[in-house]
């Protein structure tokens, strides 16, 4: 397979992933006051832009593995992340306790598979675990209130998650320039 040739939609800052005015990231104003607020800006750019790395590719491209022996893939990503959500919500809300979404170990990457359903279904569970920890950090606005049998403040979990997404969102940079040479924040 030969190298993609590296190139941006963006045409304002080439080296961006899309211009200014149609990234969805962009608040176009200041930035939120407090500290909630603050830490789920964050969290909602990061998840917008794990979205926006797996954007326009198809189910081969996006359960293309990166280099042996990882197994790591954008798919692998979208899914790994859902559990990661999860297993965060249930710390808040442990009758939330369901099985792991994808199996035991690495299934989660394991599993990703080349197919319209296994893509449909990994984004599916994103959204779906997404929305069960913005529910359960809803239910619980005091950042300083300890969850959990281990105690873990609200606070440590939201930078926890941001952590997380703020990680793969560096592989999935990576992951997607070997796809088709696509570049940018």
């Amino acid at each position: 397979m030969s190298e993609p040739e590296r190139w941006s939609v963006a045409t304002v800052y080439p080296d961006m992933w899309v211009d200014p005015d149609d990234d969805p990231r962009n608040t176009d104003g200041v930035s939120a006051d407090g500290e909630l607020p603050t830490l789920q800006d964050y969290l909602t750019s990061y998840r917008l832009t794990l979205l926006m790395k797996c954007d326009g590719l198809d189910p081969e491209q996006l359960a293309r593995r990166s280099v042996p022996p990882s197994t790591m893939s954008l798919l692998g990503l979208v899914r790994h992340l859902a559990q990661v959500e999860r297993d965060w919500h249930r710390t808040i809300r442990p009758e939330d306790a369901e099985h792991r979404i994808y199996g035991p170990g690495d299934a989660d990457f394991d599993g990703a598979v080349a197919e319209r359903a296994a893509v449909d279904g990994a984004f599916a569970d994103l959204a779906r675990e997404q929305e069960a920890t913005d529910a359960a950090v809803a239910a619980h606005p005091d950042l300083g209130e300890r969850v959990g049998a281990e105690g873990v403040a609200i606070r440590e979990i939201l930078v926890h998650l941001i952590e997380e997404y703020a990680r793969h969102c560096g592989h999935a940079d990576l992951l997607r320039e070997c796809i088709d040479g696509r570049v940018g924040q």
